[in-house]
């Protein structure tokens, strides 16, 4: 290590799942080296019944408002800060290794982790179900080399930023409720002031519980215009923002007709088309998925 190990907060955004981001604050408890802070970023106390342990943080509902009103909220003595999603089951060694890491290497800004199991595509995975993968992840990873890529951009369930190089920048809070990459704009943004790398020593699950997350029109309507405002932004490439909201409406056509059970496909194909509709007559704005 070429430093002091750095301070680690953690900031969970979570909505309408309390008994799931409670379960995630008792694992930071666990960790090997637990967290200095742990904010959870409310827009409606109720979401956090029953949670102890953290700090509880309050703001205008949506990922981008809330996790900006728990950074705020953490304490100026801390140096590098994680955001989990509410359904991450992390490492019982992530908050020891992401310090270890921004300790190594001082010109990191922005870092993400190895998703063993993603439930995002699927009906979802248990808490039981992510933490016995988890388990079975730690006893195979934890004695293996480090693996570092660099230009990797974050994925937003497992992400810790240096706080030095967030400075004053914040998720935009124009990418309304669910966000859509949120991430990959602010991770754009910081990256300019260091490096943006993928480590195999952060490791982790991701359930995919779709309890909490956006209307499918409304989602829809996100995954065609947020690209296309991140691309007038400069935070994301032409050809990417094509692709991305290309392959995203292929699959709502795909699927519309015989839809997976947890996915509103169809509201989520009325949603991209009414996108579309947007771009085409210059009527586009990322607020406006709020209103649908």
């Amino acid at each position: 290590m070429n430093g002091p190990r750095p301070t680690v907060g953690v900031v969970i955004a979570t909505k309408g799942r309390p008994q799931i981001a409670k379960a995630l604050v008792d694992a930071l408890a666990q960790q090997s080296a637990p967290p200095q802070a742990i904010m959870i970023a409310v827009g409606d106390a109720a979401d956090a019944a029953g949670i102890q342990g953290a700090n509880i943080v309050t703001a205008r509902p949506g990922s981008c408002a809330q996790r900006n009103a728990g950074l705020d909220a953490l304490p100026p003595s801390i140096d590098v800060i994680v955001f989990f999603d509410d359904d991450f089951v992390p490492s019982r060694f992530w908050i020891e290794n992401v310090g270890a890491l921004f300790a190594q290497h001082p010109d990191i800004a922005v870092a993400t982790g190895h998703v063993v199991a993603d439930g995002i595509k699927t009906p979802g995975l248990t808490w039981a179900q992510g933490d016995a993968l988890v388990q079975e992840a730690d006893a195979a990873h934890s004695a293996q080399a480090e693996i570092i890529k660099d230009n990797y951009s974050p994925y937003g369930c497992n992400m810790a930023f240096r706080r030095a190089a967030i400075g004053d920048l914040r998720f935009d809070e124009r990418l309304v409720l669910y966000g859509w990459q949120e991430d990959t704009d602010l991770a754009a943004r910081v990256a300019v002031r260091g490096r943006m790398v993928w480590s195999s020593q952060l490791w982790g699950v991701h359930l995919g519980i779709k309890r909490g997350r956006s209307p499918g029109r409304q989602f829809g309507y996100s995954q065609i215009v947020n690209p296309r405002y991140l691309v007038a932004k400069g935070t994301m490439r032409g050809k990417s923002a094509l692709r991305l909201a290309s392959r995203n409406l292929l699959a709502n056509m795909t699927h519309a007709m015989f839809p997976e059970p947890y996915i509103d496909r169809a509201g989520r194909l009325r949603g991209n088309l009414l996108g579309l509709w947007d771009i085409a007559t210059g009527r586009w704005r990322p607020e406006r998925a709020a209103e649908l």
